[in-house]
C-alpha cells in the first residue's frame, strides 16, 4: 500500500461516498417486496463466488442484478442491491482476514462509482437510442465492465509496480463475453415481467447457477494451463541447475562466478527494457554460456598460464557447441543465441559469427561485459583478482570497441550496488563432433597468447652466430647427457644440472619439485627466493607446477605467482614475473617437475622450451636412479624398525669419529644398552607389542641425546651411544635419563611391563684405541652388570679402576 495507491483509493473512495449520500437522500421504492426478493437472491448469488487466476480476488455473478436492478428498481435500489451485494462478497467464505480498506474499495470506492455510472449510460442513452431497451442494456454492461474492472487493475498495478494493461488483459479481460451474456439475461427477464408478474423472473435462478458452473469450469481450465506453464518452468529450471552444474565440474573456476553474472545481467536487462522473455533468456543464458566448454580439455581450461594459438582456437568452439547443446533443450526463451554470441564484440573482432554493433542480441551485450568484469575481478589460473574498481576502469576503456557504450555506462554507475546485491544473493556426440571444428573468427584470446622471447640470434641476425650456437648448444646438451649419469648422489645430480643448465636457459631461481604422494617438495632449490621456494609445498594439480605434473604439459612463460605459498599480495613486490616448467616423466610415470624463474615477463622462448624438453626424459631417468640409490643405500644403514642408524652405519660414524678424536686429542664415550625384561615382553604380549616398545624407546633416546650424539641400533634389544666429550662424572646422569626412558617405553604397552637398561661404557683411549675394541669392552661390561644384575635383584653402581663405567638400575 504505497502512496500512489492510497491517494487512488481515497479518491475513488470519496467518489463513491458522493453517490451513496445522494441515492440515500432521494430514496424511492415503487414495490419494496420486490426490492426485498432481488436483494435476498443478489446476496446468495454472491456466495457463487469464483477465484481470478493470477491475482488475489474473486468475482461473483451479482452484477447480473445490478443489470436487472438498473432495468426494474429505482437508482437508489439498485446502489443498495449491489453495495450489498458486493459486500457480502467481501466476507463471505474468504481464506483471509479482509482488511477494511479492502472492504473500502470494493463496497465505496468501486461499486457505487461502476453503478452509478451504467445508471446513467442506460438513462442518457433512452433518448439517443430512441427507447431501443436491448441496446442501452448493452451500453450500460459495457460501462458496467468497465468502470468495475479499470479500477481494480489500476489498484494492482500500482501497488505491484506491474503494466496496467497486462493485468487487466490477463485477469479481467477474458470475463466480458460474461457481461454480455448477462445483459442479454436482465433484457429477457425484463421482457418476462411486462407481461407476467415479476414473481415469475425468479425463475432466472437456475440460469444464475449456470452462469457459475461456466465461471469454474472456465477458470478451472485457465488454472490446468497455469499449472502446466509453471511445471514447465519448473523443468527448465532444473534443467539450467543440472547443466551449470556440469560446467561446474569442468572449470572450477566458476562456482561463484555463475550466479554473479547472473545477478548483474538480470538488472542490466532490467534497467535496458528487455521483455520478461528476454529477461528469462538471459538470467538462463548467465548461468549456462559456458557450457560449451564440456568440448574443450580439461587441461586447456585450467592451465595456469596463458594459451597457445592451437589452445585457443579449441577454446573458440565452446560458444557454438554451447548454442547447439541449448537448442535441443528447447527453450521457451531465445537462449541459444545469447550464447552463441557472448563472445562478440562491438566493433566486430569477436567470435565466432564477427558480429558489430546492433547486429549482436542485446542480451549477449550485457552478458559479454558482465562476464568480462567478473573474470577479471576473480582468480584464474594464469593470474590473480584485479580489484572490482581497477577491473572496472579496465572494462570502461574497452567501450565502444569491444563492448556496447549504453551497456558500459549501467555498469558503471551501478556495479558497486550489483556487486552487493551478488553477495546477498543465494549459489554427448555432439561434443565428440565438435572438439576438431575450426573457427575462423578470434585472432587471438583477450589476455593474448602463450608469450616467448626473441632467441638471441633472430636479435643478431647473423647466420654465423646462429651457425655457432646451434654447434654450442649441441654440446651442451652432449655433456649435459654425459655427467648426468656419473654420479648417483640425488644432491650432486641436481646441482650438475642447475650449473649447466644455466648456460642454456638462463634463469634467475630453478626448482626441481618432486612428487611424495599427493604434493610436490621442492628436492633442489637455487637462485633468487631461495628461503621461500625451500619452504614450499605445492598439492598436485594446483598452482603452475602442480598442473604441469598432473596434466604432464610444459606451460611456458607461466605466473610465478600462481604457484600456492608464493607472493600472492598483489601490494608486495614479486621479483620474478615469468616461468618455464617441463614435467619429469621417468620409467614409473611422472615424478615432478622442473620449473625455471625469472625476472622479465615473457623471459622464455620456445627454444628454451625445446631445449629443456630434450633432455627432462633424460634428467628424470638420473633423478629415478639417484632416488633408488639413495633409498637403497638409506635401507643398508638404516635400520627398518626404529628408524636409527644399524651397526654397519654404526662402524663407520664411530671410525669417522676415532681418527677425529685421534688428531684433535679429544676424548669420546661409547656406551652399549640392553633391554632388561624385553624378552618377558615378546613373550607375554607378543612380538608386535615388542616392536611398539623398541620404536618407542629409540625415539625417546635419540631425543633424549644431545644434537651431536649418536644412537644406534646394534639388533635385537642393544642400543649403542657415541657421546662425543662424555666425561665419566656425567655417565650416571645419562644413565638414569635412559633408565626412565626404558620404563616409560614398557608402561606403554602394560602396566605389568617394567624394563630397565643394563649399560656398560669405555672410553678412548683408556679402553681402546679403534672401534671392535670400544664395542667389545663396553659390551663385556654391560654383560658383567647384566649378570650382577640378575644375581643381586638390587640397584648397583659401580666405577673400575679403569675409568670405565657399568651400571644398572631397576
Amino acid at each position: 500500500m504505497n502512496g500512489k495507491v492510497k491517494t487512488f483509493v481515497a479518491v475513488t473512495a470519496s467518489i463513491g461516498l458522493v453517490v451513496i449520500a445522494y441515492a440515500l437522500l432521494h430514496w424511492q421504492s415503487n414495490d419494496p417486496v420486490r426490492f426485498v426478493c432481488y436483494l435476498a437472491i443478489a446476496i446468495l448469488a454472491s456466495s457463487l463466488k469464483v477465484s481470478l487466476p493470477g491475482i488475489d480476488g474473486t468475482m461473483s455473478v451479482n452484477f447480473l442484478f445490478i443489470l436487472i436492478g438498473i432495468l426494474e428498481l429505482s437508482f437508489p435500489e439498485t446502489l443498495v442491491l449491489g453495495c450489498t451485494a458486493s459486500l457480502t462478497q467481501c466476507y463471505w467464505r474468504v481464506k483471509n482476514r479482509v482488511q477494511p480498506i479492502h472492504v473500502v474499495f470494493n463496497v465505496v470506492g468501486m461499486m457505487a462509482p461502476a453503478i452509478a455510472a451504467s445508471y446513467i449510460a442506460f438513462h442518457l442513452f433512452e433518448h439517443l437510442l430512441r427507447g431501443s431497451t436491448p441496446l442501452q442494456l448493452l451500453v450500460a454492461a459495457c460501462t458496467y465492465f468497465v468502470t468495475n474492472t479499470v479500477p481494480v487493475g489500476i489498484v494492482i498495478s500500482l501497488a505491484e509496480q506491474k503494466s496496467f494493461r497486462k493485468i487487466w488483459k490477463e485477469c479481467y479481460f477474458w470475463s466480458f463475453p460474461y457481461y454480455l451474456v448477462g445483459a442479454g439475461i436482465a433484457g429477457l427477464v425484463s421482457y418476462v415481467n411486462r407481461y407476467v408478474s415479476w414473481q415469475t423472473s425468479l425463475l432466472v435462478l437456475p440460469v444464475i447457477y449456470w452462469i457459475y458452473r461456466s465461471y469454474r469450469l472456465y477458470l478451472g481450465r485457465l488454472e490446468d494451463e497455469k499449472r502446466h506453464v509453471e511445471d514447465m518452468a519448473s523443468l527448465h529450471l532444473r534443467t539450467i541447475e543440472a547443466l551449470a552444474l556440469a560446467i561446474d565440474a569442468k572449470d572450477h573456476t566458476t562456482h561463484d562466478h555463475l550466479q554473479r553474472v547472473r545477478v548483474y545481467a538480470v538488472e542490466l536487462g532490467k534497467e535496458l527494457g528487455l521483455s520478461a522473455d528476454e529477461l528469462e533468456a538471459l538470467k538462463a543464458a548467465a548461468l549456462l554460456h559456458d557450457i560449451g566448454k564440456l568440448a574443450v580439455p580439461e587441461h586447456i581450461i585450467n592451465k595456469p598460464g596463458r594459451l597457445t594459438a592451437e589452445e585457443f582456437e579449441k577454446m573458440k568452439i565452446h560458444p557454438i557447441v554451447g548454442a547447439e547443446i541449448l537448442e535441443r533443450v528447447n527453450f521457451p526463451h531465445p537462449v541459444a543465441p545469447i550464447v552463441r554470441s557472448h563472445h562478440e564484440k562491438w566493433d566486430g573482432s569477436g567470435y565466432p559469427d564477427g558480429l558489430r554493433g546492433q547486429d549482436i542480441p542485446m542480451a549477449a551485450r550485457i552478458l559479454t561485459a558482465v562476464d568480462c568484469l567478473d573474470a577479471m575481478a576473480s582468480d584464474r589460473q594464469y593470474r590473480r583478482a584485479l580489484p572490482l574498481d581497477k577491473a572496472m576502469e579496465h572494462i570502461v576503456s574497452l567501450s565502444g570497441r569491444d563492448f556496447d557504450p549504453q551497456v558500459v555506462d549501467i555498469l558503471k554507475r551501478r556495479f558497486v550496488e550489483l556487486e552487493q546485491m551478488a553477495h546477498s544473493s543465494p549459489s554427448l556426440e555432439i561434443l565428440l563432433e565438435k572438439k576438431d571444428v575450426a573457427v575462423e573468427r578470434g585472432q587471438a584470446p583477450d589476455a593474448g597468447f602463450e608469450q616467448e622471447a626473441q632467441s638471441r640470434h633472430a636479435l643478431e641476425g647473423d647466420f654465423l652466430a646462429s651457425i655457432a650456437s646451434a654447434r654450442q648448444e649441441a654440446q651442451m646438451l652432449f655433456e649435459l647427457s654425459h655427467d648426468l649419469g656419473k654420479s648417483l648422489s640425488i644432491d650432486d645430480t641436481l646441482s650438475l644440472v642447475s650449473v649447466r643448465l644455466r648456460k642454456m636457459v638462463p634463469y634467475d631461481a630453478i626448482v626441481f619439485w618432486l612428487q611424495e604422494e599427493q604434493v610436490l617438495v621442492p628436492k633442489h632449490v637455487s637462485g633468487e627466493n631461495f628461503r621461500l621456494f625451500s619452504t614450499m609445498e605445492i598439492p598436485l594439480g594446483q598452482g603452475l607446477s602442480g598442473w604441469v605434473v598432473q596434466n604432464g604439459k610444459p606451460i611456458l612463460n607461466g605466473n610465478p605467482s600462481v604457484e600456492p605459498g608464493y607472493i600472492n599480495d598483489s601490494s608486495r613486490f614479486s621479483p620474478l614475473r615469468s616461468a618455464l616448467s617441463v614435467p619429469l616423466d621417468g620409467l614409473v610415470g611422472i615424478i615432478g617437475s622442473l620449473t625455471l624463474y625469472r625476472s622479465e615477463a615473457d623471459a622464455f622462448s620456445k627454444d628454451h622450451l625445446r631445449v629443456l624438453m630434450a633432455i627432462s626424459s633424460k634428467m628424470a631417468l638420473s633423478i629415478e636412479n639417484a632416488l633408488k640409490f639413495q633409498q637403497a643405500q638409506s635401507s643398508a644403514t638404516t635400520d627398518y624398525l626404529t628408524g636409527l642408524p644399524n651397526a654397519r652405519s654404526l662402524f663407520l660414524h664411530l671410525d669417522g669419529e676415532l681418527a677425529r678424536c685421534k688428531r684433535t686429542g679429544t676424548q669420546v664415550g661409547v656406551m652399549v644398552c640392553d633391554l632388561n625384561g624385553f624378552k618377558g615382553i615378546n613373550d607375554r604380549y607378543g612380538h608386535l607389542e615388542g616392536n611398539k616398545v623398541l620404536r618407542l624407546f629409540a625415539q625417546a633416546l635419540r631425543e633424549a641425546c644431545r644434537e651431536y650424539d649418536y644412537v644406534a641400533r646394534m639388533g635385537g634389544d642393544e642400543f649403542v651411544i657415541v657421546a662425543p666429550g662424555l666425561e665419566p662424572g656425567a655417565v650416571d646422569e645419562k644413565t638414569v635419563r635412559v633408565n626412565e626412558i626404558a620404563r616409560a617405553a614398557g608402561l606403554a604397552v602394560s602396566r605389568e611391563a617394567e624394563l630397565s637398561v643394563s649399560i656398560g661404557c669405555a672410553f678412548y683411549s683408556t679402553d681402546g684405541t679403534d672401534a671392535e675394541q670400544l664395542l667389545a669392552e663396553a659390551d663385556r661390561r654391560m654383560y658383567s652388570v647384566k649378570r650382577d644384575h640378575h644375581e643381586r635383584g638390587k640397584n648397583l653402581l659401580t666405577f673400575p679402576a679403569s675409568s670405565a663405567f657399568a651400571a644398572t638400575v631397576n
